[in-house]
């Protein structure tokens, strides 16, 4: 297992290296209809990189993010609110989000599909979820999994097609977006 409890420094420092910059803009893109003060959650958080990166175009917004490791929340920013926690039992009660955000993450989660219906059960009535993933169907993103699952990481790594319809399963309406060997995905739930 990869020990980022122990790996929150360098993920602070160098974590943002790894967006680029069309994921990030898509991001500000997806946020733009939110209401303002809507709660979001950055799930499987680290330290807070992808909801910084959401920060800086909504600042409004009112930020949680939620990771199993503590020595990553603690390097989250003053203004998000962490909870120590697994995406597959979310301590939050129903429709407690407006948004949802998952950066380089999903692969980690221990049960995806649970992950997914608690993703569900949080969201509000027509609840955005935006996902930044690696895309295995890529020579890199193969690497990627190759070198997750040596390390002993869960490794549920997804194309694009296959994770668009594992939340149309889940009800949401989907949009892929490609950016090389990584993606993102743009829902909404119906």
């Amino acid at each position: 297992m990869i020990p980022f409890n122990r790996l929150g420094w360098f993920f602070k420092h160098f974590g943002p290296s790894g967006y680029p910059s069309k994921a990030v803009e898509g991001l500000c893109d997806f946020l733009r209809p939110v209401a303002n003060n809507a709660a979001l959650l950055d799930l499987g958080a680290g330290t807070g990189v992808l909801s910084e990166f959401a920060y800086a175009c909504r600042d409004d917004l009112q930020y949680s993010s939620l990771d199993p490791a503590e020595g990553m929340l603690r390097y989250a920013p003053a203004y998000i609110r962490t909870h120590k926690a697994r995406a597959e039992a979310l301590p939050f009660e129903e429709a407690s989000f407006e948004v949802v955000l998952i950066g380089e993450a999903l692969h980690h989660f221990q049960e995806p599909e649970k992950a997914l219906a608690e993703i569900v059960r949080v969201l509000t009535r027509q609840g955005r979820l935006f996902i930044y993933e690696f895309d295995p169907g890529t020579f890199l993103g193969r690497s990627i999994c190759f070198a997750e699952k040596i390390a002993g990481e869960p490794g549920h790594f997804y194309t694009p097609a296959v994770l668009k319809e594992m939340l149309e399963k889940h009800g949401f309406s989907v949009h892929v977006n490609r950016h090389g060997w990584r993606y993102t995905v743009h829902a909404q739930l119906k």
